[in-house]
């Protein structure tokens, strides 16, 4: 018989935000980022000028824990879960450790979408989830080997995860997923009628 078998894998971690450390008030959270939202005017004003739908505190803010203390309890938490990915990645970091690089808001609106990226120069990236009515987007991982298929024929429409070339995951408020930086990802557009709102964040080897 022939042996086939997986040579290299993916990994992609998904909990729940409260598996770890103290709980974080949901309500808390979400309002703690209407709240900067509508007081960040150069995150509104970037928006707009880069034609971002919605709004993000990506290049506006970088004090997200010193402004709400929700903030800095979830920083804490998310340690946690960080920790928990690294070692599930067998990452050797010599006795160094993974520190937050990064932290911002993102809040889609309907029929808003985030074209696919990357996190360059981060090690481990994610996102925790704060409000996602229904109807709103899945996140959209690609397969890293995508660009090099060059004449593969497309999988069949019931492949295993593992073979196809997008997984989808539709997380739920509460939720946490994490992933290696170099993963490309978007979201697609937001059918829910209305904002899906999120927490991402880069993680450095320091």
């Amino acid at each position: 018989m022939p042996e086939i078998r997986s040579l290299f894998v993916t990994r992609l971690y998904r909990a729940l935000l409260s598996e770890q450390g103290k709980p974080i008030d949901g309500n808390e959270l979400e309002a703690s980022c209407w709240s900067i939202a509508e007081d960040d005017e150069a995150g509104q004003n970037w928006c707009e000028e880069n034609g971002y739908p919605g709004y993000t505190s990506y290049a506006s803010l970088t004090d997200l824990p010193y402004r709400f203390p929700v903030f800095k309890d979830l920083v804490k938490i998310l340690d946690q879960h960080v920790s928990a990915f690294a070692k599930d990645a067998e990452f050797d970091l010599d006795g160094r450790g993974l520190e937050l690089e990064d932290i911002w808001i993102n809040i889609l609106p309907p029929g808003g979408i985030h074209t696919s990226h990357i996190h360059p120069h981060s090690v481990v990236s994610g996102t925790t989830y704060v409000a996602v009515p229904d109807g709103a987007s899945a996140i959209k991982f690609e397969d890293p080997r995508h660009t090099m298929m060059m004449a593969a024929p497309p999988r069949l429409p019931d492949a295993r995860d593992e073979l196809r070339a997008f997984s989808y995951v539709a997380p739920k408020a509460g939720e946490v997923l994490l992933w290696e930086s170099w993963l490309r990802h978007e979201v697609p557009l937001n059918m829910a009628d209305e904002e899906r709102i999120s927490v991402s964040f880069n993680y450095k080897w320091s």
